[in-house]
This record gives structure tokens, sequence and C-alpha cells, in this order.
């Protein structure tokens, strides 16, 4: 009874340990922290340089991912951009188009200056877009799910199944001695150095795939980190001068449009056919230039400081018509200061 109760327990280990095996092969993934037992200093020191080296190369590798990402939605944004964009400078220069004879004729041309900018900002964002695929978003995805990443990893994976592999071991030499110690025949001594040579031959083993992972985690690692700042820095750079680019096609073409605003608020009003009715509410007045003014065409009146004008209106615009010297115009009514008389020395020329 007691051998039956002794083989049932033996029996019951060794499922359990069956089990624990299998939930460790399916609950982790990766080169795992360990509670392994240390086989020695040098060991222990492998162990924890490869467990640090998986962990910064399994952060660099979802790092790049999560930067690929970004730059796959700012390609989303730009395209959506370019679509309306396009669509709105189609827009543009239909009306500057088709409305060109209209009395707005300044709004026309802001349109058709806008359409414009907008083709101009568009291809910007084509450039840009190919860019973030070209030089940021495919190279970092490559390297994260590429070859050597996934090698060095495998090694270290293997290496961490090696060092339970050797808790197994050390438990048989474990297990050998103690047998030897109860009964030391020469068959319980030989299974104890086999055992023995085995764990060595094993620990060889440990000791070169442990520098090989070591290496090739460290290269790996190196490469993602030279890689990945790079990216960050092109992207930083090419996304600045994106915008410095798109600025200056805005800036030129509101410059453009104030231009000609400004010509058109501040152009001298037709001359106004005059009425009985307005005739006799005209209030006439003697002014003096104070600032040369010349005109700019046949409707504006040139200045040189110091000539009397007849003032007959002034605009609420800043304009004002008059003569002076025998002709007619408008000029800007801050170049002159109203004065009750002309002094003796000035006189009107025939």
């Amino acid at each position: 009874m007691d051998a039956f109760r002794k083989h049932a327990n033996k029996f019951k280990e060794q499922v359990s340990k069956q089990q624990q095996a299998v939930i460790k092969q399916f609950s982790t993934t990766g080169y795992e922290g360990s509670d392994v037992m240390i086989i020695d200093e040098l060991e222990l020191q492998r162990h924890l340089q490869l467990e640090k080296l998986y962990k910064s190369t399994r952060s660099l590798r979802d790092f790049q991912k999560d930067v690929a990402r970004a730059a796959e939605g700012l390609i989303a944004v730009g395209t959506k951009h370019i679509e309306v964009g396009t669509k709105l400078s189609e827009d543009c220069f239909r009306f500057g188009n088709e409305n060109n004879n209209s009395n707005d004729e300044v709004l026309c041309k802001a349109a058709s200056l806008y359409g414009g900018a907008l083709r101009n900002v568009e291809k910007e964002f084509e450039d840009f877009n190919t860019l973030l695929s070209d030089q940021i978003m495919e190279p970092l995805r490559q390297m994260a799910n590429g070859a050597p990443l996934e090698d060095a990893r495998n090694l270290a994976q293997r290496y961490s199944r090696m060092r339970h592999e050797a808790e197994t071991l050390a438990q048989e030499v474990s297990r050998r001695k103690a047998r030897v110690r109860e009964s030391p025949v020469l068959e319980n001594t030989s299974k104890l150095q086999g055992s023995e040579a085995k764990m060595q031959q094993h620990k060889a083993n440990m000791n070169v795939l442990g520098k090989e992972a070591a290496s090739a985690l460290a290269s790996v690692e190196s490469q993602q980190q030279r890689m990945t700042l790079q990216r960050i820095v092109n992207m930083v750079e090419s996304e600045k001068s994106f915008h410095l680019r798109v600025a200056a096609i805005l800036d030129d073409v509101e410059a453009e449009m104030v231009g000609e605003k400004q010509k058109r608020d501040s152009a001298p009003p037709s001359v106004p056919i005059p009425t009985p009715k307005r005739a006799e509410k005209a209030l006439y007045y003697l002014a003096e230039a104070m600032h040369n003014f010349n005109g700019a065409s046949e409707k504006e009146l040139s200045l040189i400081q110091g000539d009397y004008v007849v003032v007959r209106q002034v605009t609420e615009t800043g304009w004002a018509e008059g003569e002076c010297r025998g002709k007619a115009g408008w000029f800007p009514a801050e170049f002159i200061e109203r004065r009750q008389n002309i002094p003796p020395n000035k006189v009107f020329p025939q």
C-alpha cells in the first residue's frame, strides 16, 4: 500500500509539473523575467542583460509603430484636405470667371487669386504626404516588423527556454547526488556523472547562445534608436518646412487681395453730375495745399504745396473735388487746409 501511495504521489507531481509547463508556455510570450535557479554569477549577468535588451527593443518597436500610425493619420488628414481644397479651388475659379464683368471686380479677382493659392497649397499637401509615407511611415514599419529584430528576439527566447531546461537538469543532478549519498553504488555514481556532464554541456551551450543573443539584440537596439531619432527629426523638419511654404503662399495671396481692396477703397469717386438742387446746396470754400500730390489719372488734380484750391465737395471716403490753375479734379482731402482768403502774393494763373 505504501509503495502504491508513493507511486501515486510521484505521478501527481509529474502531472502538476506538466500542467505548469503548459500554462507557462501559453501564458507568457517573449523573454521571461526569472525566478529560475541561478546557475552562476556570469549567467545571472547575462540573463539581466538580455532581459533589459528584450524590454528595450520591444519598447522601441512599439514606439516606432506609434509614430508610423501617427504619420498614417496625418496622411489621411492631408488627403481629405486635398479633396476639400481642390473642390474649393475649382469653385473659386468658376465664380471669378463667370462673374468677371460684374460690379464687384475686386471680389472676382480675389476669388481667382484664392483659387490659385489653394491649388498651390494642395500641391504642398501632396508632397508632404509623399514624404510622410516614403521617409517616415514605411521605413519605421519595415524595421518594426523586420527580420533582424524578430531573429534577435527569437535567440533571447531560446536562451530563456534553456534557462528553464537548466533548472530541470539542476534538479536532476540534485536527485542523483542524493541517491549517491543514500546508495553509492556504481550505477548511481555513473548516472550522476552523466547528469553532471549533461549539465556542463548545457551551460556551455547557454553561454554561446547568450552571447549571440545579447550581441544581436544590442545591434538591433542601436539601429532602432538611430533610425527612430532620425525619422523624428525628419518629420519635424519636413512639417516645419511644409507649414512655412503654405504660410508663404497664403501671405502672398493675402497681400494681393488686400492690395486690390485698398485700390478699390482709395480710388477717387466718379465726378457727380450736378443737379440744380445739389448746386443750390453746394458749399464752396478756399483751401491751401499742404503737400504735393501727383494725380494718377485724368480724374485726379495734381497739387503743389502752397497752391490755393477752390474746394467744391468732400466725400466720406476722404477725397475732395475742386479747381486749381484752371483745372478740376479729385485729390486727398487731408492734403489741404481751409483758408479764409488768398494772400496778396498768391493769384490764380490766367
